[in-house]
């Protein structure tokens, strides 16, 4: 399976949960690490803005602007 998005991409979150209260709507974040699949066979990605990265599922983001 091939990633849908590309190193230095910039893409926001689809939606946060109730832990993600540090993640301004909106955000926009830069695609720095391509990830494997997790165990349910979805693609992963490193993620930063700013001074912040997380790990999220391809499924969590969509492409910026």
């Amino acid at each position: 399976m091939a990633h849908k998005f590309k190193l230095r991409q910039q893409v926001r979150m689809v939606r946060t949960g109730f832990s993600d209260s540090q993640v301004n709507a909106g955000e926009t974040f830069e695609v720095i690490r391509l990830l494997p699949e997790d165990q349910t066979g979805e693609l992963s990605y490193r993620i930063r803005a700013g001074m912040a990265e997380r790990a999220v599922r391809e499924s969590e983001i969509i492409l910026a602007g």
